[in-house]
């Protein structure tokens, strides 16, 4: 056949297509020669002068996928799966790790890294898509360190331009307290700690928010804040017989882990709360403290926002006119008709109430001490260059000269006459 070339044994060029095991072959119908057989992947150049395609050659190469990069897609698939997460969930992280994989730098990465790699692609899908999921929890299922997790996470977020909106502080909530073991019996859970689910998230929700709105929360990591208002919530249900219970106690009973600074949001938390407590009358009267503060959270919960505006004041709002005035007020008047009015009525004092407290993040109100660093010490040897500037200092100019001298001359006829007897 004409077109087709010629057979490279007889030379005959009557080559005909025959089809074994379903593969397109083409055999010489004179001595029965396989020309072209087992071929890979060809071009059209290639097809039309007979020759094999050898696979280093062929697009295959291209697409080999290498065998730390086919465990890493099994993981992340493995990862969605164990989290429930929908199958579109499950595509985008498998295509955020390919894309990841493509750049040399986590190519070429530590095998610990490569683990981290699966579940950042994760929680990025699931930020993305406003589904609740913390770094934490992905940390715990990978036995991932969580600041090698941290920074792979800023790493590919900015590798591969992705826009991840923050997490919403009330889907992080309801998840977070969804883990906790206090809403059946069991052995190891008395029944006088156990609570309602619904009753114990929304007070949990609005100690979060007073947290938000008294700068608890800028800055800091959610998870403390929420675990210490989870527990005074639990708390203020049912305090006769809850308020004996320690916060890690109140963890182990939840089967959570204890994060380090919960114990200090709680204080924070704990203070807020007092200072709300002292602008109702009822309460002023009972001398509340940081332990029996908890059994009146439910009043100051219903009375936040005008509570919170009485407690505190803005550190940059200035003081208000009446203010202004009361306090000009008491400069302009002397101490003499204090002590007329005071003798003449002998009504007793009233003390002006104390001024609200700022309202402003506690790293301001409570700032790090800073380490005053030493001055080091300099020896001049006399060695030391002298820059121009310096240099000028000593140069004189012709009418100090003239007055140098002068002084000069003054001082020794000053010297020569002699003293007087």
């Amino acid at each position: 056949m004409p077109g087709r070339g010629s057979c490279p044994d007889c030379g005959s060029a009557e080559l005909v297509e025959d089809s074994h095991y379903s593969q397109n072959q083409l055999v010489c119908s004179d001595c029965g020669c396989v020309v072209t057989e087992g071929v890979l992947t060809t071009t059209f150049s290639d097809e039309g002068n007979l020759r094999e395609v050898t696979y280093s050659r062929s697009t295959g190469e291209n697409e080999q996928v290498s065998r730390s990069q086919q465990r890493g897609l099994r993981r992340v698939r493995d990862l969605c799966r164990v989290l429930q997460l929908p199958p579109t969930f499950e595509d985008t992280a498998v295509a955020y790790y390919q894309q990841a994989y493509q750049h040399a730098g986590i190519r070429t990465a530590r095998l610990q890294k490569k683990e981290v790699l699966v579940g950042c692609c994760v929680l990025i899908t699931c930020r993305q898509r406003n589904w609740p999921l913390t770094m934490g929890t992905i940390c715990t299922l990978l036995y991932a360190d969580l600041d090698v997790f941290s920074g792979t996470y800023m790493q590919i977020v900015k590798l591969l331009g992705l826009d991840v909106p923050s997490l919403c502080l009330v889907d992080l909530v309801k998840t977070y307290c969804s883990s906790f073991k206090l809403f059946e019996a069991s052995p190891s859970v008395p029944a006088k700690y156990v609570e309602d689910k619904e009753k114990m998230l929304s007070r949990t929700l609005q100690l979060v928010e007073l947290a938000d709105e008294t700068w608890l929360v800028t800055g800091r990591h959610p998870l403390p804040v929420i675990t210490a208002a989870t527990f005074l919530a639990w708390q203020s249900l049912r305090p006769s017989d809850r308020l004996t219970c320690s916060l890690a106690r109140f963890c182990k009973l939840a089967n959570v882990d204890l994060p380090y600074p919960a114990s200090s949001r709680l204080q924070e938390l704990l203070a807020v709360l007092l200072r709300m407590a002292e602008q109702l009358a009822w309460l002023q009267v009972l001398k509340l403290d940081k332990r029996s503060v908890v059994k009146h959270i439910g009043d100051l919960l219903q009375h936040r926002h005008m509570l919170v505006r009485k407690a505190f004041r803005d550190g940059t709002a200035e003081m208000d006119p009446g203010e202004k005035e009361l306090q000009g007020q008491g400069q302009e008047q002397g101490p003499e008709e204090e002590d007329v009015g005071s003798s003449s009525l002998e009504l007793p004092v009233v003390k002006r109430p104390a001024s609200p407290a700022l309202l402003l993040p506690p790293c301001m109100l409570k700032p790090p001490k800073r380490v005053c660093p030493t001055p080091p010490v300099s020896t001049v040897t006399g060695d030391e260059d002298i820059s121009d500037s310096e240099i000028e200092q000593y140069l004189r100019t012709p009418q100090e000269v003239r007055d140098f001298q002068k002084a000069q001359a003054a001082r020794q006829a000053a010297q020569s006459v002699p003293n007087p007897p």
